[in-house]
């Protein structure tokens, strides 16, 4: 029987392996379908979140300019891509028009387009215009699968599926990707991190597939946002980084060569783009960081297969050569107009000043305003708290990725400072260093928790009693002595502060997705006396009144941020619109707005104006209208024409008044007359005298007057 035993124990180690690696196989098989149960929930969760405004008012487009994507992707589904491509817009910047295929991003409305098409091909019918309202929650879904990626290769599983949660709820980016907000920036932040996630998967890889990968993901944020100049600044700027800290490598070298390369040509399809990634300064940094790494390649071939003394000898002379013709070539360049200066968008971005002083068209909008601290919290709440301690972590382990996270940290933070909307930037990665942080914290807690022990938080040591002290003992940073089982007491602790502190960051961000930014512009709510729901559907129905009751060739005269609605539910030509490409044109408009009325009039003959189209919401209380927006009409048409000064229309204290003590041309001005014409005898409010401004809080000052 000897023999059988003998036989029998390597049968049962087989077998004891077999059970390991069926175990193994099952804890896998059971941690795949976790991670992908998590992402799904959290995709649902991403598109659920945002269809607060569907449910409480109906599937509408918000805002102004989704009104433009929409009317334009419209178009492109009736008319097919090739005339869109050629479309001429003769109801847009009268008498100009505008070329709309040379001058947009299309890849929101090509996007949409294939959506609508694919389900019309299987038989799904459903209107374009609910394709457009949908689009921003279901890329947010999208987003969140990105975004577990992106952060399980900077760090690992358990932070990118934190990432991925935060990420369908922050308030910072749900604020442009609620269900009707069908602007760019729907499918951009997704194209974002889809770009940045192959990305650093080329640098990690070296590999020419994902390297040609991330070209075409740049391509298609290229396509859908003008955005995407950031992109092809943050990348050259991480290659940069890697080549001063001496950790270039050919794996860098094959990425970005064949990422910026191939991306480049790619982006040059686009018609608005064109030849801009080799004309304009915006893009020369790529070109230079580009020049800088072939330069680099082959001086270390060079040096492999020369002698330090030589090569030294050649290095200084080549780098003399190369960098001075360069220098000479990019000034000649430039002052020939070669090469584009930098925009004024640009500057603004560098200097928040800037635009006020000197483009008040793009310091009149208000997502152009810097951003105050009230404004971090609101839109990232403990993610404000969170993302220093998250570049802490990167910065503990440094590596390629790492160093670029922690690039696109403080650049997006800065940018978010300067200009409000670029909080859009500014949530992704502030998700990503949160979750970072929030993961490496609770895994450096939770493998501390004992639960099988009795909870006992310290434990002192004392030489007056008997009792022998614990075997594992360590020094608190108080002088204590901390037991194991009170490390465990301390872990304990800490994880339910976090999870409260991730509770409130749910409640927040739910509350401000419901309260704030599901409420569309162009259908307003308000509570009446009794506490019922008020629903304001002025703009709609004056837009509806334009429709059916002038012609259809007839020209609307209004401030540029109608616009687009007008063209788009009015279906009526306008003067200006929300492109605002010709600072000229709208100038004219604003003096127009500006001037009394027997100049007005003859601007409006000159430009063959049928109606005039203002926003007033004295008697209702609405305090977006036109004469709170009247001093930029004022600023943008004195800064074509010295005619106009600002301070005519100021008190002779200096404010802005609109009762007896504002300025004779204050209340003389067209955009006066046609806001307040027969408002002296309306009654507002009880105790209050006819012509009391709800908005201004104040009695107009000019009541008797008649339109000529």
């Amino acid at each position: 029987m000897a023999p059988v035993v003998a036989a029998s124990k390597p049968a049962a180690a087989a077998s004891s392996r077999l059970q390991a690696f069926k175990s193994l196989d099952f804890l896998n098989q059971a941690d795949t379908l976790l991670t992908l149960s998590i992402l799904g929930l959290a995709g649902l969760l991403a598109f659920l979140v945002r269809l607060f405004a569907v449910i409480r008012f109906e599937s509408v487009i918000h805002e102004f300019d989704p009104y433009f994507n929409f009317r334009s992707t419209k178009y492109l589904v009736e008319e097919g891509f090739a005339n869109f491509n050629n479309w001429f817009d003769d109801k847009a910047w009268y008498p100009l028009g505008r070329i709309v295929g040379g001058t947009i991003y299309p890849g929101l409305m090509v996007t949409a387009a294939i959506i609508h098409n694919f389900l019309h091909a299987i038989n799904i019918t459903i209107d374009i215009r609910n394709v457009c309202v949908f689009i921003a929650p279901l890329f947010s879904g999208f987003t969140v699968v990105v975004t577990y990626y992106l952060t399980k290769e900077l760090r690992d599983k358990s932070a990118g599926l934190v990432a991925a949660v935060m990420i369908a709820i922050v308030p910072g980016y749900i604020s442009r990707s609620v269900a009707g907000s069908y602007d760019n920036e729907a499918i951009a932040i997704f194209c974002l991190l889809l770009t940045y996630t192959l990305w650093i998967k080329a640098v990690k890889t070296g590999s020419l597939f994902w390297s040609g990968l991330s070209a075409l993901g740049y391509f298609y944020m290229v396509s859908a946002w003008g955005g995407y100049v950031f992109i092809i600044n943050l990348i050259p700027l991480h290659v940069l980084t890697l080549l001063l800290t001496g950790r270039f490598s050919h794996r860098v070298y094959v990425a970005y060569s064949t990422m910026y390369a191939l991306g480049t040509l790619l982006s040059m399809q686009i018609y608005f783009v064109g030849f801009q990634p080799v004309l304009t300064s915006e893009h020369m940094a790529a070109l230079g960081v580009f020049g800088l790494v072939q330069l680099t390649a082959f001086t270390n071939y060079v040096r492999s297969n020369l002698s330090p003394e030589q090569f030294n000898a050649l290095f200084r002379s080549v780098i003399l050569v190369i960098g001075g013709a360069l220098l000479a070539v990019g000034a000649v360049l430039t002052a020939s107009g070669k090469i584009a200066p930098l925009t004024g968008r640009f500057y603004s971005l560098l200097d928040p000043t800037y635009a006020k002083d000197n483009i008040p068209i793009i310091a009149s909008v208000s997502e152009h305003q810097p951003t105050t601290w009230a404004s971090f919290f609101f839109d990232l709440q403990f993610l404000c708290i969170l993302f220093p301690v998250g570049l802490y972590y990167c910065f503990q382990g440094l590596t390629d990725a790492n160093i670029f996270i922690i690039l696109y940290g403080v650049t997006s933070i800065y940018f978010a400072g300067v200009m409000v909307r670029l909080m859009l930037v500014l949530a992704p990665v502030a998700c990503v260093l949160g979750a970072i942080a929030i993961s490496t914290t609770l895994q450096a807690f939770i493998k501390n928790i004992d639960l099988s022990e009795p909870l006992v938080i310290f434990s002192f040591s004392s030489s007056a009693s008997g009792a022998s002290a614990p075997a594992k003992k360590e020094k608190s940073s108080t002088g204590a002595q901390l037991n194991y089982r009170g490390r465990s007491e301390v872990s304990i602790i800490a994880v339910a502060f976090l999870t409260l502190i991730l509770g409130s960051y749910v409640f927040h961000s739910t509350w401000v997705t419901s309260e704030a930014y599901s409420s569309p512009s162009i259908v307003l709510a308000a509570r009446g006396s009794g506490a019922d729901r008020v629903i304001f559907d002025d703009f709609r129905e004056a837009y509806y009144w334009l429709r059916q009751n002038t012609p259809k060739d007839a020209r609307i005269m209004s401030w540029w941020d109608y616009g687009y609605q007008i063209t788009a539910m009015a279906d009526r030509t306008v003067l200006v619109d929300n492109n605002t490409w010709n600072n000229t044109h709208i100038a004219r408009v604003g003096k127009a707005m500006a001037s009394d009325e027997d100049t007005a009039y003859e601007i409006m003959r000159e430009l063959d104006v049928d109606y005039v189209l203002v926003i007033f919401g004295a008697l209702t209380g609405y305090s977006s209208d036109d004469i709170n927006k009247f001093l930029w009409m004022v600023r943008i048409g004195g800064s074509c024409d010295p005619t106009i000064k600002e301070k005519d229309y100021f008190s002779t204290n200096g404010e802005y008044r609109i009762d007896r003590e504002g300025s004779p041309t204050m209340l003389n001005s067209l955009m006066y007359k046609l806001s307040y014409y027969r408002y002296g005898s309306v009654m507002t409010e009880y105790n209050k005298p006819s012509g009391y401004d709800r908005v201004r809080n104040a009695e107009i000052g000019n009541k008797d007057f008649e339109l000529t």
